[in-house]
C-alpha cells in the first residue's frame, strides 16, 4: 500500500516512503531520521499520514528508549489513521514494551479486526499468548486457589507435550 502524499512537494514525499520502507525492512538505522525529518518539516495544511507517526512512535520507544513519546505518537497515527493495521500493531508493541499487556491485547484484538490477516498481529498476538479461562469461574482470576489451579493445568497440558 503506499502511504497518501504528506506534502506538497514530492521530494518529501519520497523521503516519507523511503522512511516507512526502510523501518518495514528493519534499518531503523537509516529509516527512523528519515520519518523524523519528514515530521519536523510539516508545513501548513499538512497530511502526513499516521503511518509515518506509528512507525515514528515504534522506533523512538524501541531504539531511543523514549517510551512516553513512542506512545503519544502511536496514539496520534490511530486518530489520524484509525483502520490501518500497521497503527495498532506498532501502538501494540509498544504497549509491550511498557509492561502494558492488557492494553497491549485490546489494541491487537481490534487491529485483527480490521486485517484478520495481519502478519505482524498474528505473530504479536502467537507471542503473547492467550489466557485460558479461570480454572473455577465463579471465583477471580487472582484468587490463590485459581492460580493454583491454573499454574497445575498449565503444568500438565506441558507434560503432555
Amino acid at each position: 500500500m503506499r502511504p497518501q502524499m504528506a506534502f506538497g512537494e514530492s521530494g518529501t514525499y519520497k523521503v516519507v516512503e523511503d522512511g516507512l520502507r526502510l523501518c518495514r525492512a528493519g534499518d531503523w538505522k537509516r529509516g527512523l531520521p528519515a520519518l523524523a525529518a519528514a515530521v519536523e518539516n510539516r508545513g501548513p495544511g499538512d497530511r502526513t499520514p499516521g503511518l509515518v507517526y506509528s512507525f515514528l512512535g515504534y522506533g523512538t520507544a524501541r531504539y531511543q528508549n523514549r517510551m512516553r513519546d513512542g506512545l503519544k505518537l502511536c496514539e496520534h497515527a490511530i486518530k489520524l489513521q484509525y483502520y490501518e493495521a500497521d497503527n495498532h500493531w506498532n501502538l501494540a508493541r509498544v504497549q509491550m514494551m511498557m509492561k502494558e499487556r492488557r492494553l497491549a491485547v485490546t489494541t491487537i484484538e481490534r487491529g485483527l479486526k480490521l486485517d484478520p490477516d495481519h502478519k505482524g498481529l498474528l505473530e504479536l498476538r502467537k507471542e503473547i499468548g492467550r489466557r485460558r479461562r479461570p480454572v473455577l469461574r465463579f471465583l477471580g482470576r487472582k484468587n490463590p486457589l485459581n492460580v493454583f489451579l491454573g499454574r497445575l493445568r498449565h503444568s500438565m497440558g506441558n507434560a503432555k507435550s
